[in-house]
């Protein structure tokens, strides 16, 4: 769905007033209770149902209209996985949070449901864990997922001209977050697996989800998948992950091109961050890069991107009517940085199309 009719639908000011509508699916009564304490109190959102099954979840949307579903996923009787194309097909508008235990199979379960189109996930907290934090953390993402921008509204100008492309990539490096596994499935299923140029993935996630995240990577890209360390070296037909706990960064040594980690506050406040990897990569490979941002909220990756394109590299943005939410590649877009606005099928046809025969086995 169209971020900008997303945008229109729930944004109070442009719909006539509406509200952010919210369904709660989770069988445990407490966790709804406390969810719905939570929103209830925001003047611009409204809990129009909420469920103990996903049968129940089911039965409500075909009577109520939801901008977004917090969708438990380990529960009784249809799970939530299973639930999951059933109910994107019965509320095609509308965006699921999942909300996902702390253990392994909460973890496994989570990255196979974003990879199948759930656009975010909030860990569910253990017994007085549903802090002011979490609750601000979660107005946040449902907010994002509903379209309503943070920013006061801009006018409406013309998409700047798309920037040539620059110098021939020797890497790959893609930034995501909310939506970007989905969108990463998209993009990796279409590399031929006899490209070989190292494709670098930095995606928001907790650090307990990460090594599950590099086998769904493995799977869709049907290459080797290794997480980021000090000295791990950067290999052609690899993907290389940034771990959960740190931003990944390249530099040159000896002649190879190897990652490093930094701990740095950034301005986006994410950690892993995108723009270290770009700002590092811009350096080590002097601008030789394809930067992709894939679907995600906030601004990260906007400074990394400016360092490629200032070195000559070519940047790649998500367009907005393929986002979950339009916010790392909208920056970039607006900017003028990018060479292409497209879905991410499309942008993997333009980064093979970028490259010379040397990115072929």
């Amino acid at each position: 769905m169209s971020a900008v009719l997303r945008s229109e639908r729930a944004d109070p000011a442009a719909s006539g007033g509406r509200k952010v509508r919210v369904m709660i699916v989770d069988d445990s009564l407490t966790v709804r209770t406390v969810f719905t304490r939570m929103l209830q109190k925001e003047k611009d959102i409204c809990i129009v149902a909420t469920a103990n099954t996903a049968e129940r979840g089911l039965d409500e949307l075909r009577t109520h209209e939801t901008d977004v579903i917090m969708l438990d996923l380990e529960m009784p009787g249809m799970g939530g996985i299973e639930a999951l194309p059933k109910i994107q097909q019965a509320a095609p508008g509308a965006e699921v949070l999942v909300i996902s235990s702390l253990t392994a199979d909460g973890a496994e379960h989570t990255v196979q449901a974003l990879s199948l189109g759930a656009a975010d996930t909030m860990l569910k907290p253990r017994p007085g864990g549903f802090n002011d934090s979490y609750r601000e953390a979660l107005l946040g993402k449902i907010r994002a997922l509903a379209g309503v921008d943070a920013e006061a509204p801009k006018p409406a100008r013309p998409a700047p001209a798309p920037v040539r492309s620059g110098k021939r990539p020797e890497v790959v490096a893609i930034g995501a977050s909310t939506g970007g596994i989905h969108a990463l499935n998209l993009f990796l299923r279409k590399i031929p697996k006899n490209f070989d140029l190292p494709i670098l993935i930095t995606q928001h996630l907790p650090d307990s989800f990460i090594p599950v995240f590099a086998k769904q990577m493995e799977l869709a890209a049907g290459r080797p998948a290794v997480l980021a360390d000090e000295g791990v070296e950067l290999k052609r037909g690899q993907i290389v992950i940034a771990p959960g706990h740190g931003h990944m960064v390249v530099r040159k040594s000896g002649g190879r091109y190897v990652t490093g980690l930094a701990y740095h506050p950034v301005k986006s406040g994410c950690m892993p961050s995108v723009d270290p990897m770009f700002e590092s990569l811009a350096e080590a490979f002097d601008g030789r890069v394809a930067a992709v941002l894939l679907s995600g909220m906030g601004r990260d990756g906007t400074e990394g991107a400016q360092s490629i394109a200032k070195a000559g590299g070519t940047l790649y943005a998500q367009n907005a009517e393929t986002c979950a939410v339009w916010g790392m590649p909208r920056a970039v877009t607006e900017m003028g940085l990018v060479a292409a606005a497209s879905p991410p099928e499309e942008l993997a046809e333009k980064v093979l199309a970028s490259v010379g025969a040397e990115a072929w086995a």
